[in-house]
C-alpha cells in the first residue's frame, strides 16, 4: 500500500502519458515481436546481466502492458471471430521512466527488488485506473488519505535529506575529530586469562551452594595468577582454566590484539593504564575472573580509524537535526477528548 501512494504521488502520469492504441499488425507489432523472439533467443544464451542491461538504451520498453488505456473504453464489446475497428490500448514503460520510479521510491535496490516492484507495478496501474473510472479518486475519504500520505512522503524525504546534510564530512572534520578524541584510539596488545564464575555442573545448584563455587573458582583464577606472574605462558593458563571449570567447548584465545578501551567492559577499563610487561590483579565481573597482561600499547592510524570516524560524525549530526526539529515543537492534547492516557509529545521522543 505505501508503494502504490508514493507511486501514484510522485509519477502517477509515468504510464499514462505513454498509453496509446496501437494497431493490430502494424510495423511496431511486427517489430517488437521479432524483438521478443529474439529476446527469447538470447535468454537461452548465457550472456552476464552486464551484457544485457548494455543493450537496453533509455528509450527502450521494460514494460509493456497490454490492455492498459488510459480511459476505460465505452466502445460496444466486439464479438468473438470479428475485426476490430478500434486498436487495442498499451502502456509502454521505458528504461528510463521505470528507473526513474524505482530511484525515487527505493534508491538502494537489488535486481531481486526491482523485479519484484516490476511485477507488482502494472497490478497497482490497472487498478489505480479501475479506481479513477468508479471516481473513487473524486471522494473526501481518497483526499483525506492523499493528504496524509504527502505528509509521510514529505516527512521521509527530509529525513533523506537530512542524511545527506549530515554525510557532508571533510578531511578535516575527520582530522579535526582524531586530534580531540586521541585517546579513544589508543590501542593494546593483551593476553587474558578467563576464570569462569562456577564450575559447569551436570545439574543446576542451589542459591546456597553458589557463593561455594564462585569460592572455588575464585582460588583457581588466583592461582593462575600467580602463575602469570612468574611467567607462564597465558594460553596455558586458559586452558587449565578451562580444565578446572569442567569446560568442554572450545579454549578462547588468549591473545587479544589491538583491542580499544571500549572494546572492553568499563570494569576492565584499569587495564588501560597499565605499562607493557604488568600483570593486572584479578578482575571478577559477573561472567568470572579475568587476569590481564598487557604487551603493546600503540595509537591506531588517523587513515585507519578514518571510515568509523566518518561514520560516527554521520550519526552525530543526524541525531543533532532530529533532536532539534523534535524539540521544537510542543503539544498539549484535549484529555476531555483523548481520555487520562498522556499523548506523547516530540520533547519526549528521542
Amino acid at each position: 500500500m505505501r508503494i502504490f501512494w508514493i507511486a501514484m504521488l510522485l509519477l502517477g502520469t509515468l504510464a499514462w502519458s505513454q498509453s496509446k492504441p496501437v494497431a493490430p499488425n502494424s510495423p511496431s507489432d511486427k517489430a517488437r515481436s521479432a524483438s521478443a523472439d529474439a529476446d527469447d533467443d538470447e535468454k537461452e544464451k548465457p550472456s552476464s546481466a552486464a551484457h544485457t542491461s548494455a543493450n537496453v538504451t533509455d528509450s527502450t520498453p521494460v514494460l509493456t502492458i497490454e490492455g492498459l488505456c488510459n480511459q476505460p473504453s465505452t466502445k460496444p464489446a466486439v464479438k468473438a471471430g470479428a475485426a476490430s475497428a478500434h486498436p487495442p490500448c498499451r502502456t509502454i514503460v521505458t528504461r528510463a521512466q521505470f528507473e526513474k520510479l524505482v530511484m525515487a521510491i527505493m534508491p538502494a535496490t537489488s535486481p531481486q527488488s526491482k523485479q519484484q516492484f516490476a511485477n507488482n507495478y502494472p497490478r497497482l496501474l490497472v487498478m489505480a485506473r479501475e479506481a479513477q473510472a468508479r471516481g473513487l479518486d473524486k471522494s473526501a475519504r481518497f483526499e483525506q488519505i492523499l493528504a496524509y500520505a504527502r505528509l509521510q512522503i514529505l516527512s521521509q524525504e527530509l529525513v533523506r535529506d537530512f542524511r545527506e546534510d549530515a554525510a557532508k564530512v571533510t578531511e578535516k572534520d575527520i582530522a579535526d575529530y582524531y586530534r580531540q578524541n586521541a585517546a579513544a584510539f589508543e590501542r593494546v596488545s593483551l593476553d587474558r586469562v578467563f576464570v569462569p564464575l562456577r564450575k559447569q555442573m551436570q545439574a543446576p545448584i542451589s542459591r546456597a551452594e553458589e557463593k561455594p563455587a564462585e569460592e572455588e573458582m575464585q582460588k583457581v583464577a588466583e592461582g593462575l595468577h600467580a602463575r602469570a606472574m612468574a611467567g607462564e605462558d597465558f594460553a596455558t593458563l586458559q586452558k587449565d582454566a578451562y580444565e578446572a571449570a569442567g569446560m568442554k567447548g572450545a579454549v578462547p584465545v588468549a591473545l587479544l590484539e589491538k583491542m580499544r578501551r571500549n572494546q572492553l567492559p568499563p570494569a576492565h577499563a584499569s587495564v588501560f593504564d597499565m605499562k607493557p610487561g604488568q600483570i593486572s590483579d584479578v578482575i571478577k565481573d559477573n561472567g568470572g575472573y579475568y587476569v590481564y597482561k598487557l604487551n603493546v600499547r600503540d595509537q591506531e592510524p588517523e587513515q585507519e580509524a578514518a571510515g568509523e570516524i566518518r561514520s560516527t560524525l554521520e550519526q552525530q549530526r543526524f541525531h543533532d537535526m532530529m533532536d532539534k526539529m523534535n524539540h521544537s515543537y510542543t503539544t498539549e492534547s484535549n484529555q476531555a477528548y483523548f481520555g487520562a492516557a498522556k499523548m506523547p509529545s516530540a520533547g519526549d521522543e528521542d
